[in-house]
């Protein structure tokens, strides 16, 4: 019960801060924003790491990582489904994939295909510290009995 507390309610800051948090409003007007190009964000902020604020480095690539690691341990703690890596990826980037169209969609923000992999990486990089875990866990429960 306490994981589903947490799930909930991280996603829900998560959610908050992707559609009205650091000052957005939906509008229904203007240019749809977005970037089907994979790796063409991130390699900007690589290639100009000095024409970029240390603040807007951090939140757009360090923060897009480590905001989304929580769902790398709590998706297979919550769902059978997600101890396997296939079932995690579909249960993460599905839904997260939504999101981003949802954001262009309603002008809060912009689809960038950089913002999903760097997500993805950080859930990922918290899946791997998750199975390992596990394994080890596995492998003492196994030795006591």
């Amino acid at each position: 019960m306490l994981l589903w507390l947490i799930f909930t309610g991280y996603t829900s800051c998560l959610v908050y801060w992707m559609f009205l948090g650091f000052g957005r409003s939906v509008r229904m007007e203007g240019s749809l924003a977005y970037n089907v190009i994979p790796l063409q964000t991130i390699g900007l902020y690589i290639r100009h790491f000095d024409s970029f604020p240390i603040r807007t480095w951090t939140i757009n690539v360090l923060g897009n990582i480590g905001v989304f690691m929580p769902f790398g341990l709590l998706l297979p703690l919550l769902f059978r489904r997600a101890r396997e890596y296939r079932g995690f990826l579909l249960l993460f980037t599905g839904p997260l994939a939504g999101l981003e169209l949802l954001q262009m969609v309603l002008r809060v923000g912009s689809l960038d295909v950089d913002d999903v992999i760097l997500n993805v990486l950080g859930a990922s990089s918290a899946y791997i510290v998750w199975k390992v875990s596990d394994r080890r866990w596995a492998v003492k429960r196994v030795e006591v009995k």
